[in-house]
């Protein structure tokens, strides 16, 4: 009988295979190079193939070894999700858990949430990443990550979803703005502003462009930011109008007296707050579990679904 390669030698060719580089390899298995490259050599022999082209400038896969480590990684996977499985049969949420974000829910959300686990979960241990829908999705399908916390509409392709709150998108603009008199902005009022959005690779930028109906925005867009506290600074600096989800005013206009927000006409839009797993994973007990942990940490009756004006309107 053949004798099947360990977890450890796929784990070191799955690292080879991502760093293209031993010492970075090994540093990201924490183990020695030299430990690395001789699981990486022991493995070939059991396998009977080369798995990389090495020379003294770079390591490449071989095709063979390209597809060998694409499987590697699946079965990789899957002995996480037995684990996870065992550990689930025996006490919900308690271990490690990857959790994965975008950058205009996470901020808003994490501190609350975290203090939240803490209490209520105080033996999980969630490791969270933060970094675009398109980002964490390639990292969910990969293994690295669990779980997300994202926002749709957006293909998320084939994984599964629970909703946890519809999060209304809002006007934001300087306070002395003239559409500052109105309860409600009308979208062929914000046509005409001079719009800021954050840039391109955010799902927030889509739904804040579907929120006014917006297709070509390069007429009036003036300014992309990289993240939703530059947008509110370039408004209370005048330089324009911005959207936001309701789930950051409350943050981000603290430091800015400058900003008022209203709604959008004639109803107001909103993107939906998901949590997303792959179909594979053995953990949606838990993982439903979780979501119902964080609708009570965000206190969705209150603090999301409804709409609350921050500023009042301003008097002359």
């Amino acid at each position: 009988m053949a004798i099947l390669p360990s977890l450890q030698q796929l784990r070191f060719l799955c690292a080879l295979a991502e760093q293209c580089h031993f010492g970075r390899a090994a540093e990201s298995c924490a183990v020695t190079q030299s430990t690395l490259s001789g699981g990486i050599k022991e493995l070939e022999a059991r396998l009977g193939i080369t798995l990389f082209e090495r020379n003294h400038r770079r390591v490449m896969l071989t095709p063979l070894g390209k597809e060998i480590a694409t499987r590697a990684k699946r079965l990789l996977v899957d002995a996480e999700e037995l684990v996870g499985f065992a550990r689930n049969a025996q006490e919900p949420l308690a271990g490690p858990l990857r959790f994965g974000v975008i950058p205009t829910v996470g901020p808003y959300v994490l501190p609350s949430l975290l203090s939240h686990l803490g209490t209520a979960r105080p033996k999980l241990k969630l490791q969270v990443r933060e970094a675009p829908t398109a980002v964490l999705l390639k990292t969910l399908a990969g293994g690295e990550l669990d779980i997300l916390l994202v926002a749709v509409p957006y293909e998320l392709g084939d994984v599964k979803t629970i909703e946890i709150a519809k999060g209304p998108i809002v006007v934001a603009m300087p306070r002395n703005h003239p559409l500052g008199q109105h309860k409600v902005v009308g979208r062929e009022d914000l046509a005409r502003e001079q719009l800021l959005l954050i840039e391109d690779g955010h799902c927030l930028r889509s739904h804040s462009l579907q929120a006014c109906r917006m297709m070509d925005p390069g007429r009036n867009e003036v300014f992309q930011a990289t993240s939703l506290r530059s947008l509110i600074q370039m408004v209370a600096a005048e330089l324009g109008d911005t959207l936001l989800p309701q789930i950051a005013v409350d943050s981000e206009l603290t430091s800015s007296r400058n900003v008022v927000t209203r709604p959008l006409s004639p109803e107001e839009p909103y993107r939906t707050l998901v949590l997303a797993w792959r179909t594979t994973s053995s953990r949606d007990g838990e993982f439903r579990i979780l979501g119902t942990l964080i609708r009570e940490c965000l206190n969705v009756a209150e603090s999301i679904s409804p709409h609350r004006d921050t500023e009042a309107l301003p008097t002359r």
